[in-house]
């Protein structure tokens, strides 16, 4: 059975690198009826907190990616990876390390080399050695004897990786504190779980041939790997912080929608094989495919992903927008009307959001609708509150007030009919209209505006632009 994890460490923020890798895995969980496991890797005891274990939780449900199994602790599972050092120690397959960081960073110095490796010394330790250090109380950690040889593997994206075992370090498999390094964690719960395929970054090739030596120290059977091509800045180096913002979490405060997120993210480094703007998340686990995730680093493009964000703003039902529209409602002061007229804001989304960029700028428009206290545009007044704009806007209130009803086609055939009497363009009145209504130069199709407010509510509203707006 595929098992795969996502085995985040809380020391910062789920960036998008992480948020992609957690994708890829539960895609390919979900594509071949697997398992997608959750584990959360605190180990890093001076660096790792709740709070981060939290935010990390709330940008995978944000994202959709919702876990079979989980989340695990690794801070809980401690007694378990000592216990598995020091089974190595005792089959001759490890040994104790009794070097401070010191005494190596020194001996590195001395050796005048920068690819220089630990040196064995603590492995050819006598007896009488080891037992004052014992005796003295020294602190220890366990590292792993690395065996001659040659290490290979078949990776599901690189293809044939093969290292030689005498250029791997006798690495760390537990620190002098007693805590695990990532080596020994990673594949003692990797194999516990049953994980069948590791889905990670590249960014991680380097630690898989020491990670396949311990499984086989171990006696157990390696997973299949594979490893992602790293996210690249628009410069074309590793995507870091001085690229722009990276956490998931900013982009949702920043009105992206979770879909087109999700989106953005499966296509760095793979194609769903169609010419479309974006897929459900259903389409996207039908036409996902391991081997077709490209070798190439992808770039990080927020241009592509504003543009994404628009495709998919605008092409959702009002219904699957309001739960994520909601929070930036309530940010404009306007959760609770919303609430109240929420079958009502359905029609407004459906008319803002063919304009909107993201959910900011939805919520900012909508409130234009919910409030008519808005403050009038100094762009649209300069270019359209001019000479005759009274007039013809007081004309126009008269006209729509004697009417029964306001529909978009009774709106829009009444203004032009006044239109032709006065001898005026149609734009001369619809200008002056579309500030009344909503203050501003551009909006929606303004008669579609009219039909959403009513009639009552264009009328208060045209009687508020004669009201307050200036003399021309």
């Amino acid at each position: 059975m595929v098992r795969v994890r996502f085995a985040p460490s809380p020391t910062g923020h789920l960036h998008v690198g992480g948020a992609r890798t957690a994708l890829f895995n539960w895609l390919f969980a979900r594509k071949n009826g697997g398992k997608f496991v959750l584990r959360i890797e605190d180990t890093d005891v001076e660096r790792s907190s709740q709070e981060m274990s939290f935010e990390i939780l709330q940008a995978l449900r944000w994202l959709r990616l919702e876990w079979d199994e989980g989340p695990t602790y690794q801070s809980r599972r401690l007694r378990l990876y000592r216990r598995m050092a020091e089974r190595l120690v005792e089959e001759g397959k490890a040994y104790h390390c009794y070097c401070t960081r010191e005494e190596i960073e020194e001996r590195r110095r001395a050796s005048g080399k920068k690819a220089w490796k630990y040196d064995r010394r603590c492995l050819h330790l006598s007896p009488e050695e080891k037992e004052r250090f014992e005796r003295e109380g020294r602190p220890k950690a366990v590292r792993f004897l690395v065996p001659p040889g040659v290490t290979e593997f078949e990776d599901l994206i690189l293809g044939r990786v093969s290292v030689k075992n005498d250029e791997i370090e006798d690495f760390v498999l537990l620190k002098s504190d007693g805590y695990p390094t990532y080596h020994l964690s990673v594949v003692v719960d990797d194999h516990l779980m049953k994980i069948s395929h590791v889905i990670r970054g590249a960014d991680h090739i380097a630690n898989t041939p020491k990670q396949i030596l311990l499984y086989r120290a171990l006696g157990w059977e390696p997973p299949r790997f594979a490893h992602l091509p790293l996210i690249l800045g628009k410069d074309r180096k590793k995507l870091s912080k001085r690229h722009g913002e990276t956490s998931v979490l900013a982009f949702k405060e920043k009105g992206i929608v979770s879909l087109a997120m999700i989106n953005f993210l499966a296509q760095l480094s793979w194609s769903p094989g169609e010419d479309r703007d974006f897929y459900t998340m259903e389409e996207l686990v039908e036409r996902f495919s391991i081997d077709r995730v490209r070798k190439s680093n992808p770039v990080f493009d927020l241009d592509k992903l504003a543009w994404l964000n628009s495709r998919v703003l605008s092409s959702l039902p009002a219904e699957e927008i309001w739960p994520e529209l909601f929070p930036f409602l309530e940010r404009e002061g306007i959760g609770e009307e919303a609430e109240a007229r929420k079958e009502w804001v359905f029609r407004v989304i459906d008319l803002v959001k063919e304009r909107s960029r993201d959910l900011l700028e939805m919520a900012s428009k909508i409130k234009r609708y919910l409030r008519s206290d808005f403050e009038y545009a100094g762009d649209a007044l300069k270019k359209h509150w001019k000479e005759g704009a009274r007039e013809g806007l007081r004309r126009l209130r008269q006209v729509y007030a004697d009417l029964d009803s306001l529909d978009a086609a009774r709106a829009e055939a009444v203004l032009r009919s006044l239109a032709e009497e006065m001898g005026v363009k149609a734009g001369k009145l619809i200008h002056p209209l579309r500030i009344a209504l909503l203050g501003e130069r551009v909006s929606p199709p303004i008669f579609d505006v009219v039909e959403v407010l009513g009639k009552d509510e264009v009328i208060r509203r045209i009687d508020r632009a004669l009201r307050e707006l200036p003399d021309v």
